[in-house]
């Protein structure tokens, strides 16, 4: 077996007879020895001593050959990576032009691209940066303990659900920790996710007691991508309150949190696709589904299967990483110590406050316009006090003493309207905005114009024209509509101005005197 490949093992060996032979000492049993070593014939050694002896070529001498240049890149890149068409626009440049060198043939071009070219800029001329980026080679991190690292992010579930009498497809937002693979913290929106979903999901996350333990606790990072959901102002600070930093990894890098994207792959993988109304079903023709008509889960069932779904993750699933163990297992063969929260300080935790200063009156707290009541408040009144409150949660809020500090309680919405009127008044915004839908379309149709089509290199002709009429019939509608067209400011003439109002001096003549001055 060789252990020099036959391009380096000649320029290896060819130096060494070389001195031998100068001195002398060349002999045929080297000439052997190094054709045994490189896998070749004694022949062929002798004809390379031959070689060197002549024009000191140590190494065999490269053919000229075609090589892909910028500017082959460029049409690669121009024609989708058809190599055809792009050896077609150089046949074409070159009848044109006779300073262009000559073209080469299909097949040496395509040699040349295989040549030139990795796999990963084939797939990028031809299909994008996406495509080059599944040629690359990523790397993995080093193992580390439990609680070291957590990798946040949203996961948009397609699955439509029965959110309310309407379809609405929920999104997922969680952690998982990077060493055990266990879900740490899970939270479910019936819409796009807002920060209040990233606190929710990192309040269980660091609670280690029932139902959410004992996974948990204070991690030493968390790994997000450039969600502003995970960075606004409120995460930021409520994780850096605890010494917790937020690591911001560059926008469209998912390999570089590769654990909570392997999990988002195997929910859809190992959960989502078995429900009811999963929108990437196998379609018949047409893009049609098998059962278009298959009831939707309540969106109260669905959280439902989910969490059963990651209870199941972090105790039945054993991932090839963790060498036959599930993740809570491996948490809890893990000897790293944890860091808890106490209990007082995750009941304020992520509440946002707007540091202003309100006061308890008979009507209880005022805030953003409307009253806030709780029983604890009586005998109160005149007390300062600050409110904090969860994003987008207005209906509760929590209320403490304005100089020490101190949780005086939770506030509730006075005169909170039914659910029956929130349900007319959402009714209602979606009866409006379907009119108004319909109301836009319509007039895109007025505004859109149609022509016949063309077979020739013509203007454009109108399938259908307005009598003139018609037009004046239209121009005169939209005239009506117009308010500054119908105003009429001389219907009514304008009298004398009162004698007590205050007039405009008259302009005065400036004196000779002043107008030498201003030449000067």
């Amino acid at each position: 077996m060789a252990v020099f490949p036959p391009a380096s093992g000649r320029a290896a060996a060819m130096p060494r007879l070389l001195d031998l032979d100068k001195r002398g000492e060349l002999t045929t049993a080297h000439v052997r020895l190094v054709a045994k070593a490189l896998g070749k014939s004694e022949r062929t050694v002798w004809r390379w001593l031959a070689a060197a002896r002549e024009d000191h070529r140590l190494a065999r001498m490269e053919s000229s050959h075609f090589t892909v240049t910028t500017e082959v890149r460029r049409l690669l890149a121009l024609w989708g990576g058809n190599a055809s068409r792009v050896h077609a626009e150089l046949v074409q440049r070159a009848a044109g032009d006779q300073d262009v060198p000559p073209v080469p043939s299909l097949s040496t071009l395509h040699r040349a691209i295989r040549r030139d070219l990795t796999r990963g800029e084939r797939a990028g001329l031809k299909s994008g940066e996406a495509a080059r980026r599944a040629h690359d080679v990523f790397g993995q991190r080093p193992a580390t303990h439990r609680n070291a690292v957590w990798e946040g992010d949203h996961k948009h579930v397609p699955v439509e659900v029965d959110v309310e009498g309407e379809l609405a497809t929920p999104w997922v937002t969680w952690f998982i920790d990077c060493a055990t693979k266990a879900i740490t913290g899970v939270a479910v929106t019936a819409h796009a996710p807002s920060r209040d979903a990233v606190l929710a999901s990192l309040r269980i996350a660091i609670t280690r007691t029932e139902p959410f333990g004992p996974v948990g606790g204070l991690p030493g990072q968390i790994r997000v991508d450039r969600g502003k959901e995970f960075l606004c102002r409120a995460v930021t600070a409520a994780m850096g309150a605890l010494a917790v930093p937020v690591t911001d990894l560059p926008a469209y890098t998912p390999h570089l949190k590769g654990t909570i994207e392997a999990l988002n792959d195997a929910v859809e993988e190992m959960f989502l696709v078995s429900l009811p109304r999963y929108t990437d079903r196998q379609k018949l023709t047409g893009g049609r589904l098998a059962d278009p008509g298959a009831p939707p889960l309540t969106y109260e069932a669905f959280v439902g299967l989910l969490l059963d779904w990651v209870t199941w993750w972090n105790t039945r699933h054993r991932p090839s990483a963790l060498n036959g163990k599930t993740p809570l297992q491996a948490w809890q063969a893990d000897a790293t110590p944890l860091t808890d929260v106490p209990t007082g300080q995750l009941a304020t935790f992520a509440l946002e406050d707007d540091g202003r200063t309100y006061t308890i009156s008979t009507s209880g707290v005022r805030w953003r316009r409307r009253d806030y009541l709780a029983p604890w408040m009586n005998g109160r009144t005149g007390t300062k006090v600050s409110v904090r409150h969860l994003p987008h949660h207005d209906d509760t809020i929590e209320v403490f003493d304005a100089t020490t500090g101190h949780h005086l309680g939770s506030a509730f919405l006075a005169a909170a309207a039914s659910q029956e009127q929130i349900r007319s008044v959402q009714a209602a915004r979606t009866a409006a905005a379907r009119r108004l839908k319909a109301d836009l379309r319509a007039a895109e149709k007025l505004r859109r114009r149609r022509f016949e089509a063309s077979t020739t290199a013509a203007p454009p002709m109108p399938l259908t024209s307005p009598t003139s009429a018609q037009a004046e019939e239209e121009l005169g509608a939209a005239a009506q509509t117009d308010r500054r067209a119908l105003a009429r400011p001389d219907l009514v003439p304008h009298g004398p101005a009162p004698d007590t109002w205050a007039r405009p001096r008259p302009p005065r003549t400036p004196t000779p005197d002043e107008d030498q001055a201003d030449d000067r």
